[in-house]
């Protein structure tokens, strides 16, 4: 005798009339902090003297080209889930040893690259220290942050280097096609950078060390030369913001850059970079830098006192990491939760 067909339940079963739950940390990543950006540029047009004009927007995105660069080779640091204090007086030596350069009589260019080579130098030591000799991150930049900041007091002997008639300086103060030169560097350092990470090997592996580094090492990435080179980059970054700051104010400054770091690591962080390392977008960091420059920007053109502007930024900073921690959770729960059946 032939048993009859099993019954089948109507309708769909109960697991997939389960909900999906909320994402925090796609949604942030996705419209979030872009939502964030249109609210607070809508804002500050209503409240801010004279904040749309154009003038006004200009110099806004010039005042964000140095933070968003060295944000930019911060970002490579964070997602191997490295961090760099040392940018702000990398920012310093690299300025002074440009203006040095032009001082001494080499073209432009040369004092640029030097510049630049500088900041990669300290870069180097950074990631060097942090790779092989297995030292962390946090410690090792907050040494070279030091020693660099008192590196840049004793090549000036503590006193600002003015150079009226510094060759570069159209890199800090110029245009071209009407946009100041300082944002157009800024954009080719982001194009740049979103190519090495979205479109080559290499950004596979540094999201890669950044996830699971001993799952990356046994696939075959090199750990150690990826988590060195991570800090170069944020040392050349940061070597181009201080040759531009030097361009701007056309001096050498031994103060230059001092407190920058806090600035780019919000910058990373509000743009959707996970400090844990493994997740973020090169794009969520622009949007970051200019989030707080317009935040900068309006609270000036208000004529917020300085030390309530440092209160703001503070709780900005604060807000940013409590961010990372709810994508954190996030990421957990959904990974906890597995996917969805059929």
């Amino acid at each position: 005798m032939i048993a009859p067909d099993t019954p089948k339940a109507a309708g769909p079963s109960a697991e997939t009339l389960v909900p999906e739950p909320f994402d925090f940390a796609k949604w942030w990543d996705r419209v979030g902090i872009l939502v964030v950006l249109v609210g607070l540029i809508v804002l500050m047009a209503f409240i801010a003297p004279n904040f749309a004009r154009v003038d006004n927007l200009l110099n806004i995105a010039r005042s964000i080209s140095v933070n968003a660069i060295l944000a930019a080779g911060l970002t490579f640091v964070i997602l191997t889930g490295g961090i760099d204090l040392s940018v702000g007086s990398i920012v310093a030596v690299s300025g002074v040893v440009a203006v040095l350069c032009a001082m001494a009589g080499l073209p432009a260019p040369a004092a640029i690259a030097l510049g630049m080579a500088a900041g990669g130098t300290c870069g180097l030591i950074n990631g060097a220290l942090t790779a092989y000799l297995g030292l962390a991150p946090f410690i090792v930049t907050l040494g070279t942050m030091t020693f660099l900041r008192g590196l840049s007091y004793t090549m000036t002997a503590g006193q600002p280097i003015v150079a009226s008639d510094l060759n570069f300086r159209d890199l800090g103060n110029g245009y071209l096609v009407g946009l100041p030169i300082p944002v157009i560097v800024m954009v080719l350092v982001f194009v740049a950078a979103w190519f090495l990470l979205e479109r080559t090997l290499y950004g596979r592996h540094v999201y890669a060390v950044g996830g699971n580094r001993e799952a990356a090492r046994l696939a075959g990435v090199r750990v150690n030369r990826v988590v060195t080179s991570v800090y170069v980059l944020a040392g050349i970054c940061a070597g181009l913001a201080g040759v531009i700051l030097a361009a701007r104010l056309i001096s050498a400054q031994p103060t230059a850059g001092t407190g920058y770091e806090l600035d780019a690591i919000a910058a990373v962080v509000l743009g959707g970079t996970s400090l844990a390392g493994g997740r973020g977008r090169i794009v969520g960091t622009l949007i970051g830098a200019v989030i707080l420059g317009v935040l900068s920007t309006g609270l000036i053109l208000m004529n917020v006192p300085f030390f309530t502007q440092l209160l703001i930024k503070g709780v900005v900073i604060i807000l940013a990491v409590a961010i990372d921690s709810l994508k954190q959770r996030s990421f957990r729960f959904g990974r906890r939760l597995g996917p969805r059946r059929p």
